[in-house]
């Protein structure tokens, strides 16, 4: 029987709607994983030092979690496992001072660690615990700590692995979670050319299938069933091409997140600033040009050798006083991404190098998302926030002011003028 899964992947890495063009390749993506490593340390941190609380709700998990789970559909309801279940109560860490420990250092091991043996050791030993309700959902917190070896999880990932394997893995257990993760390598060694190292990629594959988006290709040598199931594949390229008016309006999300940092980028150099535009941004398309045209090509070595340089790297737009290289302003802009990732950026660059004469760190955000910023900085995870000064722009006072402050204006007063205090 012909192998069919390659034409599958084909059909779905090829498809606009598919996880792979929108999730996986989204370049937002990729700036999550620092984020989501620091907030992990964060975690670990509160429960050594009995900070962590006995409620899910406010603490500094639910920020880590809930960032996962705002990326896009795969991971759209990561939150759920880690709700406290008052009747059953679990998951079990929450009001166990001794499970919860062992959460942390299960957390602890799996950031420290570089081998795949010693995270499968980690969750050897707090499966033998069997503290109720924490279960392999946590494998979407060390999917961002080791994404080469460490597959996402969740139902419709089980479902799709079911499908195209014919296992019968069930959801709930580590050993069962461990036989699929196996699998899962072997599957993307086998299709490595099409895949990625990073199984983030198969795991967006095994979603759409356990969705329903794509029907697992038939086991049988039966020449009815392979025409179904072809058939099946020319709907769902049909269908993509229905929802192109979604998708185009996530490009116009991207295209507005772009053109505000071009405006930032502009004002800063019409200002008199050296401009850093973030390094995955840089080759972005931006008024008949890259939005990294005439800007630093890199960061001054007292930055770029600092801890926590490489999150530096991706603050949308820095301005940099030009004789000393020291950084004067930072701007995060959260058009619809999570705020917590940009923060997360924020605290890198405060609190990592002392090459700044920081006059400014600026959340920009669309007018309607005041609230969601200043919700986020309210968070037990963020304390150090309030030091630091944080403010916000709305989109509209830039857009009404940029270009009478960059004609009349000078140094850092005007822009604080048009921002607000949120701590």
């Amino acid at each position: 029987m012909p192998d069919l899964l390659p034409t599958l992947i084909q059909n779905w890495r090829n498809d606009p709607a598919g996880t792979y063009q929108t999730w996986f390749l989204w370049e937002e993506r990729l700036k999550n994983f620092r984020s989501i490593r620091r907030g992990i340390q964060q975690i670990v941190a509160e429960i050594n030092t009995g900070r962590f609380g006995s409620a899910y709700r406010g603490s500094s998990l639910e920020t880590v979690v809930g960032s996962i789970a705002e990326q896009r559909q795969i991971f759209k309801g990561a939150d759920h496992a880690f709700l406290w279940k008052p009747k059953l109560r679990i998951p079990d860490i929450y009001e166990c001072p001794e499970n919860q420990r062992s959460f942390g250092q299960l957390l602890d091991i799996c950031v420290c660690c570089n081998t795949e043996q010693q995270v499968l050791a980690a969750i050897h030993k707090i499966d033998a615990k069997a503290i109720k309700g924490l279960g392999p959902a946590v494998a979407n917190l060390l999917y961002f700590l080791h994404p080469t070896f460490m597959p996402p999880f969740n139902t419709a990932i089980v479902n799709g692995y079911n499908a195209l394997s014919g296992a019968n893995v069930k959801l709930g257990r580590w050993d069962e979670y461990l036989a699929m993760r196996d699998g899962i390598l072997a599957m993307n060694s086998k299709y490595c050319d099409l895949l990625s190292n990073d199984l983030g990629a198969i795991g967006g594959l095994l979603f759409d299938v356990g969705s329903g988006r794509y029907t697992a290709p038939p086991r049988d040598d039966d020449s009815r069933c392979r025409a179904e199931w072809e058939a099946d594949l020319t709907r769902v390229r049909e269908e993509s091409a229905k929802v192109a008016r979604t998708l185009a309006a996530e490009r116009e999300s991207d295209q507005t997140h772009t053109e505000v940092q071009g405006w930032l980028r502009d004002l800063g150099k019409a200002l008199g600033y050296e401009v850093w535009v973030a390094a995955n941004d840089q080759g972005r398309t931006y008024n008949g040009g890259r939005l990294g045209d005439g800007c630093m090509a890199a960061l001054p070595d007292t930055v770029g050798n600092a801890a926590g340089s490489d999150a530096v790297r991706l603050i949308d737009i820095l301005w940099i006083d030009q004789p000393t290289g020291l950084i004067v302003a930072a701007y995060e802009v959260e058009h619809t991404t999570s705020i917590y990732s940009g923060i997360i950026r924020m605290l890198d660059l405060a609190l990592g190098t002392e090459a700044r004469a920081l006059e400014g760190l600026f959340l920009v955000a669309p007018d309607d998302r005041e609230r969601d910023v200043r919700a986020q900085l309210a968070r037990p995870a963020f304390t150090r926030i309030a030091d630091m000064k944080v403010r916000y722009i709305p989109y509209s006072e830039l857009r009404a002011n940029r270009e009478a402050i960059a004609r009349f204006g000078s140094g850092m007063k005007a822009v604080q003028a048009i921002s607000r205090i949120l701590i």
